[in-house]
């Protein structure tokens, strides 16, 4: 989250205060929309329960074309919004190594912590595994970062690659979005398990 606050003059606790309200808020509205539920979570790799992909999809659209909007009403300056840095090998391997953590444990970073807050001793293991995991890369670190920081294309952004206006990449993400969810849609249909979706 940007220092709204402090860049106003006020407090820097206070940001930390705001982010704290934010954080209960997002983990409070993850446990609401069933995103606790291991079983719900890897129903996205089944294909009977598509929930994870429309929600985040959802998210993603709605930021992208609030931001657009923002900068379009001179109220952001996309050129100071932060943006990853962009390491090729270590990105397709990280990305691998998440998806099957994924699909084991049923879990993702942040729905494993919610769920964890909530009792599940299920998500307890997970989260642990998922520190552990941390502690080693940090300590191995110094011995993989030629890997690790292989193949470096800077801070770079999708529709700077494909070589589009950030316009024209938005709405090409909102019509994959609704060819997404219909497939989805017909997916649920199909890998339908209501002896699972009924217990979530």
């Amino acid at each position: 989250m940007g220092p709204f606050t402090s860049a106003a003059g006020f407090p820097v606790w206070l940001d930390l205060l705001i982010a704290i309200i934010i954080g209960i808020g997002f983990g409070f509205s993850l446990e609401q929309a069933g995103f606790s539920s291991s079983r719900k979570l890897a129903g996205m790799f089944y294909g009977y329960d598509t929930t994870v992909l429309k929600v985040f999809f959802t998210a993603a659209i709605v930021a992208l074309v609030g931001s657009q909007f923002l900068s379009y009403f001179g109220l952001l300056n996309l050129n100071l919004v932060f943006v990853n840095e962009y390491y090729v090998t270590s990105a397709i391997v990280g990305g691998v190594i998440m998806g099957l953590g994924f699909i084991m444990g049923g879990f993702c970073p942040g729905t494993g912590v919610c769920a964890m807050s909530i009792g599940k001793i299920d998500a307890l293991f997970y989260v642990l595994g998922g520190l552990t995991g941390a502690f080693l890369f940090a300590e191995t670190y110094p011995l993989i970062r030629p890997f690790a920081e292989d193949a470096y294309r800077g801070p770079v952004k999708v529709n700077e690659v494909l070589g589009l206006s950030p316009g024209v990449f938005t709405l090409l993400l909102i019509v994959a979005a609704v060819a997404m969810f219909w497939v989805a849609e017909i997916a649920e249909k199909k890998f339908a398990r209501p002896e699972i979706t009924d217990k979530i």
